[in-house]
């Protein structure tokens, strides 16, 4: 943008018998030599904070200082920018009569506005962008850790490993509940989250045949206690009782979306059959998310059985650090030589979903980032304009021009760029976003507060970097501005 400002230069250099070819080959030297160092920074800068986008990504990305290509494609991209940014101002500047600028009737600045105008929108439009993306993925994943999944996760402990209890596993759990901090407890791998045991299967109706239809659904092997140990809800009719000899033969307990599929408007006392067992339904459970919520509840079915992979332990609200104190006692006891191994099922399904928080955190740099180049490019072209008006602003000062007006004249035509900026990227972050949460079964509803709140930000921003060229516009001293002159 101040690439004009040597106007003058040019004009003395062509007088005293430059070429056209000399000037414009200086010019895009200087701009290949300011892209040398800026891309020698950015490697230098990539290399040291690569780690801690690995941390932040969960990648194991690495510089390829060996590789045969990367030192020359650094070079390529160093001299391809340089000589694109430095094309325009070569040979617009080479371009200028002599007589004209030595004359100073060259109108100097007074092209390109519109290129400048259109870059400062570009970068803040990209900024605000990202900042909606940003917002919007952290409200989906605060909507995702809230969202009511159908089953109590809160308070529960996960021990795993527990296939090496084998048949004293009963015994196991008994001693666990006799513990005051633990309020009920069940044995079974068949859990919510990722990593728990699945097992499809096809059901048909008996009623209907061989010739009915049939519909895929998940059969888990749980005990007595899993639907009371994870708070799900039954519907309709009951939970398994060991009271009812046929509960471990050949009851089952299904989930609404199945009842749903199966045709079934009571679905109590019918009998279905799977792969040529025959299982009689006695309850209805309500839908719970046993998967991400990327995808859809699908048909669920629970069936007594024996499945020794984990212990899930639902606790008294209090002090947990003492509750796991005790069931490690306990587990010390029964399995001496291994060690206890637990997890916490909210921390379980919090990272089904960490490519969401990870993916937050790197939109959350890449705005700052964004903001950052697009506030350097406000803050050239303000300090551009302020130096342009010099004259202009002096002479409003020498005339009684109050700062209020000054610091308004300078700031109205960026604010307009703003926005501009604001209205382009309203439509297009709402596209990119919801084209993004299309991949969610269940996600939030774009609301018109994210996009108040990032141009807000925005404004906010260029408003904070527009004022510093602006008030030290309006607060100097004017007869030393036009005493220059």
């Amino acid at each position: 943008a101040k690439s004009a400002n040597r106007a003058k230069e040019v004009g003395l250099r062509k007088t005293i018998g430059a070429f056209k070819s000399n000037l414009i080959t200086q010019f895009l030297t200087e701009s290949m030599m300011f892209s040398f160092v800026s891309f020698l920074l950015g490697v230098l800068l990539a290399w040291a904070l690569l780690p801690t986008f690995n941390n932040m990504a969960s990648k194991t990305i690495e510089m390829p200082w060996s590789a045969w290509w990367f030192v020359p494609v650094i070079i390529v991209a160093a001299l391809l920018v340089g000589a694109l940014a430095g094309l325009y101002p070569a040979f617009y500047l080479s371009a200028f009569k002599p007589v004209n600028v030595l004359k100073g009737s060259l109108s100097i600045g007074s092209k390109s506005g519109k290129l400048r105008s259109g870059l400062v929108i570009f970068q803040f439009t990209t900024s605000v962008v990202l900042i909606i993306a940003t917002l919007i993925i952290y409200k989906q994943m605060d909507f995702i850790l809230q969202k009511e999944l159908g089953y109590d996760k809160e308070q529960v402990v996960v021990l795993e490993g527990t296939g090496i209890l084998g048949e004293s596993a009963e015994n196991f759990k008994e001693q666990l509940l006799q513990l005051p901090q633990v309020k009920s407890a069940t044995i079974s791998n068949y859990l919510p989250v990722d990593g728990g045991s699945r097992n499809g299967n096809t059901f048909r109706r008996e009623d209907e045949g061989n010739e009915g239809r049939g519909i895929p659904a998940q059969i888990w092997r749980v005990d007595y206690d899993y639907i009371k140990t994870l708070g799900i809800s039954v519907k309709t009719g009951r939970d398994f009782s060991k009271q009812f000899a046929s509960d471990a033969l050949n009851s089952i307990i299904i989930n609404a979306n199945m009842q749903r599929e199966l045709g079934l408007e009571n679905a109590i006392g019918k009998e279905l059959n799977n792969n040529g067992q025959q299982f009689k339904v006695i309850g209805v459970i309500d839908d719970f998310h046993f998967k991400s919520l990327k995808e859809d509840i699908s048909s669920l079915s629970l069936v007594i059985g024996k499945d020794l992979g984990s212990i899930s332990l639902k606790l008294e609200k209090g002090n947990v650090n003492e509750a796991l104190a005790s069931i490690t006692s306990v587990w010390d006891k029964n399995v001496p030589s291994q060690s206890i191994n637990y997890s916490f099922l909210d921390q379980e399904f919090s990272h089904m979903h960490d490519d969401v928080e990870r993916m937050g955190k790197i939109f959350n740099s890449f705005a700052l980032f964004a903001i950052l180049v697009a506030c350097l490019g406000l803050f050239a072209l303000s300090a551009f304009m302020v130096e342009q008006r010099k004259k202009e602003i002096s002479i409003r000062l020498v005339l009684g021009a109050p700062f209020k007006s000054i610091y308004k004249l300078l700031t109205v035509d960026f604010m307009k760029l703003i926005i501009i900026s604001i209205a382009i990227a309203i439509p297009v972050g709402w596209y990119l976003m919801s084209r993004w949460l299309e991949d969610f079964a269940y996600h939030i509803t774009i609301g018109w507060g994210i996009f108040f709140i990032a141009g807000f930000i925005a404004l906010t921003i260029a408003i904070l970097t527009i004022s510093y060229q602006s008030i030290g516009a309006a607060l100097i001293q004017p007869l030393k501005s036009l005493r220059k002159e």
